[in-house]
């Protein structure tokens, strides 16, 4: 299966390990599972970083890599088809990053992992 992690679970995944449920540990942990972290993800982090509203260890571009490279993640770049779909989701949530992940969920064929029961009412596969 291929994971796309929402940016709380990353965070949480990386630094708040016991936040996350057991059942969600053992699916990101499975190696038949590709795990993979968004670009809106990272914006989304430098983006709150530099308001204050989201602290970290290390400046965004060094903790992003850093984190993803030693929990195994893989970049998944902002695509156009995946850009373009966002404009035929219904409109469920504001935010732009989670209606990112969503889009890029659908195109790819992943299963994003969120605890956002409003990702969950979008029409992508979600878990948690």
């Amino acid at each position: 299966m291929k994971l796309l992690l929402d940016t709380c679970a990353f965070l949480w995944i990386v630094g708040q390990p016991a936040r996350v449920p057991a059942h969600v540990v053992a699916i990101y942990a499975s190696p038949e599972n590709d795990v993979y972290l968004s670009a809106a993800s990272a914006w989304e982090i430098a983006i709150k970083h530099a308001a204050g509203k989201l602290g970290l260890a290390k400046a965004p571009d060094r903790f992003v890599s850093a984190e993803r490279t030693a929990h195994g993640i893989a970049p998944l770049a902002i695509d156009e088809e995946s850009a373009l779909h966002v404009t035929r989701l219904p409109s469920l949530h504001r935010d732009p990053f989670d209606r990112m992940l969503v889009s890029q969920a659908i195109v790819h064929g992943m299963t994003i992992l969120t605890p956002d029961p409003l990702i969950a009412q979008y029409p992508a596969r979600t878990l948690w």
